[in-house]
């Protein structure tokens, strides 16, 4: 079973998150963090490892690129895909997230009936650029 890391501001999102993860889906090892506070202290105490990281890119005071650039930096987090969720789904920032380094994005809201099969996806290692609400 995959491991997650969800790092997201708004507390609605994270309910969505947290009830399509574990309660629709079944995943059991979902970490989440309310904001990115702390961020790169909070990342490296990780056990185990997540598999597939779910990133706000708006949040402060760290945003998603630049908690992206911090995952990065740690080797045992090399084989992570780190995806990118964000309400501003303009061609321009989609070009940004894919030449930063995303694995993929999901448009907020994340639509619930589409959400297992995205996630799929993600987990078959496949590029996921779910950015048409």
């Amino acid at each position: 079973m995959p491991t997650f890391l969800y790092i997201e501001d708004d507390l609605f999102s994270r309910e969505v998150m947290k009830l399509l993860l574990v309660d629709v889906l079944g995943f059991k090892q979902v970490t989440i963090f309310e904001d990115s506070t702390d961020f790169e202290q909070k990342l490296v105490k990780l056990s185990p490892i997540p598999e597939i990281i779910f990133v706000d890119i708006h949040m402060e005071p760290i945003n998603g690129f630049q908690i992206l650039e911090i995952i990065r930096r740690y080797e045992q987090f090399s084989s992570s895909q780190v995806i990118a969720l964000t309400a501003s789904v303009m061609n321009e920032e989609v070009r940004l997230l894919k030449e930063a380094g995303f694995n993929g994005a999901v448009a907020k809201p994340v639509d619930s009936d589409t959400f297992p099969d995205t996630l799929r996806h993600i987990m078959n290692y496949e590029e996921v650029w779910k950015i048409i609400v």
